[in-house]
C-alpha cells in the first residue's frame, strides 16, 4: 500500500504530481520483493510536506516489508531523519562512516566539517530575533 487510493491505474505520468510519481516508483521497486532499495535523491524534487510524507511512507514500508534502504542525498535533514548509518564521501572515497551519532558528532575530518557547516539550519524564533534587532537599531519604533 503506497497511499494513493483508487483511480490512478489509467492515468499518464504527466497527470501525476511529483509525490504521486515517487509513490509509483516505490511501488515498482517493492514489486520485486527486494532486500535493498537504492534511493537516489528520493526527495530532492519534492516540496517539504510531500518529501516528509514520502519519508514516512518509506519508514512504514521498511517496518512492514523488512526492506533496507541505501540513500544517496545531499539533504542533511533527510539524513538526520532517516539514517541509521552514514557514509560521507569525497571524490568517490568514504571519508567518514558510522552510526548517525558518531558521524554527526565532532571531531570531524576537514571535509565532513565543511559539509556540515555549509548547511543552513532553521532555528525556531529566528524571525522574532531579526525583527527585535531591527526595532532596536531604529530606536524602538
Amino acid at each position: 500500500e503506497i497511499e494513493m487510493g483508487a483511480g490512478f491505474i489509467d492515468r499518464y505520468p504527466a497527470e501525476l504530481s511529483g509525490g504521486q510519481k515517487q509513490r509509483v516508483c516505490i511501488a515498482r521497486a517493492l514489486a520485486a520483493k527486494p532486500k535493498l532499495i537504492i534511493c537516489d535523491e528520493v526527495t530532492s524534487a519534492l516540496d517539504p510536506l510531500v518529501a516528509d510524507g514520502i519519508l514516512k511512507l518509506l519508514l512504514e514500508l521498511q517496518a512492514r516489508e523488512g526492506v533496507a534502504y541505501l540513500f544517496i542525498t545531499h539533504d542533511l535533514a533527510t539524513v538526520k531523519a532517516i539514517a541509521d548509518k552514514i557514509a560521507v564521501m569525497y571524490r568517490g572515497q568514504v571519508v567518514r562512516y558510522g552510526s548517525k551519532t558518531d558521524v554527526l558528532t565532532p571531531p570531524f575530518d576537514d571535509y565532513t566539517d565543511l559539509l556540515l557547516s555549509s548547511v543552513p539550519e532553521m532555528k525556531l524564533g529566528w524571525l522574532e530575533e531579526v525583527l527585535a534587532s531591527r526595532k532596536m537599531e531604529s530606536g524602538g519604533n
